[in-house]
């Protein structure tokens, strides 16, 4: 027997399944997107580091080659 919700809880029930379909690829893309940032900050991090050394390093030759007196 055919009630006369049955096609509105079909619906429902594809709604919530193709919502949830979409939310996984969400999560995958936002993990993908995370592990990727976290690559990026760790080498634009390493790369400041390493221009914070050089310019240490200048400054020491600089003042090395500054008459002292």
């Amino acid at each position: 027997m055919l009630v006369p919700y049955t096609p509105t809880l079909a619906l429902v029930a594809l709604g919530l399944i193709v919502l949830a379909a979409i939310a996984l690829r969400v999560i995958r893309s936002l993990r993908r997107l995370a592990s990727a940032r976290t690559l990026v900050r760790d080498r634009v991090g390493d790369n400041v580091g390493l221009l914070k050394a050089r310019t240490a390093a200048l400054k020491v030759a600089f003042a090395q080659r500054r008459p002292s007196g």
